[in-house]
């Protein structure tokens, strides 16, 4: 073999004698993938619900996503699958394709998605998740499980319903009780109270499949026909899916768009997974890596005709739960689940489509997060603004819309509370290298140095409130201000504009402005703009090792311009 040829294997083989799995830790993996499995299998049927498909697309994902997604990602126990938040954006997104080309629109859409969440961890995205507020994020997922509850109340009843968003199609169920099927609201009331009763009991983690299996028996021995089963929305295909390539006669605009608000809801809601699930073995996750693992979980669950997928928070903490240990455990899920399509595919098409509902509901229910929505409603303004025009958004608009919305809010608000966090102070030596800190006068004196400090971001909004704070100079007489700036390492052509400005309206009353404390970086940019290293309008002095010497320096020029501006004595 070729150097060239060892070298590019090195990456490969690197990759998987890490992924590898260790015999004292097989067994352990094995065994709890199973619990992962079987909670799956209601999950991903009610996510497929949730879009308007044939619920074995939910299965498809289950094992897809797991698999693909487990072998890539950086936080080991995380289980990449169906989750309720990217099967509503998706039905979203697929709301006005016809029923017959849904399941090939949603093949598209996955694989989209996909591609999209791994160029944003090839281009190091991660970083940038954190600016999506908390509120912003809370709004969102209030109103994403709000959605899903109005969304499933149709099918928990039986009752046909016209609207278009989910509230509408809620209040016509309500207003028409006539219409609720009586065999079908008792099917899925006694789901729910199974799913209750059994979430105090160690049969939680397979609540959700008694959930399924024992109103759906129940409704075969009463012979309950006006109560719609799985077989009834489609043909339940046997055995394990075939890869598919997908139609792309079927994309539109409100696909892709729709594709990258499911890429974008993945990823922000997966970035939390690796916080609530860090490594055992001590090693760092890398939200770079998770973006591409969740991607490729949608590339392969695309190809096998499943749904959107991404870092569920809850397949994880239970993966966590029955003792997961690496990232085989979440593998071994998606293994056991093609276990389960070949030995039970039959069977999927026999439950009632009300259990779905209630599995969607109780979740829902269980994701609401009423104390902290109240928290952020006493935050103030600016959280309260976030929190509600988020879910109004989520609420009544498709939720592409709402994702930029959200997205755009989150920037605005960054913005605009750096702008109303600038604080600009007065410092006053009182010796020993001390200095007392003082609020920032309105006015100038003349013929003296000011020496101020700035708390807040400088750019953008910042730079403009700060033109806005300055001290004026107006009616001043040669005034100096030295702008301690230690700390900045960037600064933007606004805040060049603002320097130019204030030092421009000092120069027309005979005054000067330096600036302390300067980056080296940013230094060399003000020279680039014509700023002369201490001679011009604007005297620049970088900061050194020592903490307070360039401002020292700047207050001695700013002490002999005053000299120099001062009216000459006539002889006595």
């Amino acid at each position: 073999m070729s150097a060239g040829h060892r070298v590019s294997a090195r990456p490969v083989l690197r990759w998987l004698r890490a992924i590898r799995p260790e015999r004292r830790n097989l067994r352990a993996d094995v065994i709890a993938g199973l619990p992962g499995a079987i909670s799956s299998v209601p999950n991903g049927m009610a996510s497929a619900a949730l879009i308007g498909v044939n619920p074995i697309h939910g299965l498809y994902a289950s094992f897809a996503g797991p698999v693909a997604g487990g072998l890539a990602t950086s936080s080991q126990l995380m289980v990449v699958t169906t989750t309720t938040a990217a099967a509503l954006a998706a039905g979203s997104a697929l709301e006005g394709v016809d029923s017959a080309d849904r399941p090939q629109a949603l093949l598209l859409l996955t694989i989209i998605a996909g591609v999209a969440m791994i160029i944003a961890g090839l281009a190091h995205l991660g970083r940038y998740t954190r600016f999506v507020s908390h509120s912003v994020m809370t709004g969102f997922l209030t109103g994403i499980s709000v959605n899903i509850l109005l969304s499933q109340l149709p099918g928990l009843t039986g009752a046909s319903a016209t609207g278009e968003i989910a509230l509408g199609k809620a209040v016509d169920v309500i207003l028409h009780p006539s219409r609720i099927d009586l065999p079908s609201l008792l099917t899925g009331l006694a789901a729910l109270a199974i799913l209750v009763g059994l979430s105090w009991t160690r049969l939680s983690t397979v609540s959700a499949l008694v959930a399924l299996a024992v109103p759906t028996a129940g409704v075969a021995l009463a012979g309950a026909d006006t109560v719609t089963l799985v077989k009834d929305t489609g043909d339940i295909p046997r055995g394990i899916p075939l890869p598919q390539l997908p139609d792309l006669s079927q994309l539109s605009f409100p696909l892709l768009t729709g594709a990258l608000a499911v890429a974008a809801i993945v990823l922000v809601q997966g970035s939390g997974v690796a916080d609530a699930a860090p490594n055992r073995d001590g090693t760092a996750s890398n939200s770079n890596q998770d973006f591409v693992a969740q991607g490729m979980g949608n590339v392969a669950a695309g190809f096998f005709r499943g749904l959107p997928v991404g870092g569920s928070v809850g397949q994880t903490a239970l993966n966590r739960t029955v003792g997961g240990r690496t990232r085989w455990a979440a593998i071994c899920s998606g293994l056991w689940m093609i276990a389960i399509l070949a030995a039970f595919s039959n069977v999927i098409g026999l439950v009632a489509m009300p259990t779905l509902a209630a599995v969607l509901i109780y979740a829902a229910a269980k994701s609401l997060r009423p104390r902290e929505v109240v928290s952020i409603l006493r935050t103030g303004p600016t959280s309260q603004i976030a929190v509600v025009t988020t879910f109004s958004a989520t609420l009544f608009l498709p939720i592409s819309a709402a994702v930029g919305i959200g997205v755009a809010l989150s920037l605005l608000l960054q913005l605009n509370q750096e702008a109303m966090d600038l604080k600009i102070v007065q410092l006053t030596p009182v010796g020993g290298g001390r200095w007392t800190e003082h609020p920032a006068p309105a006015k100038l004196p003349s013929h003296q140095a000011t020496l101020l400090d700035v708390y807040g971001s400088l750019l953008y909004a910042g730079s403009r409130t700060l033109g806005v704070k300055l001290p004026d100079p107006a009616g001043a007489e040669a005034p100096t201000v030295v702008l301690r700036l230690r700390g900045r390492t960037a600064v933007g052509a606004t805040f060049v504009k603002v320097v130019d400005d204030y030092a421009a309206a000092l120069d027309a009353v005979g005054g000067r402005l330096y600036l302390s404390g300067v980056d080296h970086e940013v230094a060399k940019l003000l020279r680039r703009t014509d700023r002369q290293h201490g001679a011009g309008p604007v005297g620049v002095f970088e900061a050194t090792e020592l903490i307070g010497e360039s401002t020292e320096q700047a207050l001695r020029a700013a002490a002999a311009w005053e000299v120099r501006q001062r009216p000459e004595r006539p002889d006595q």
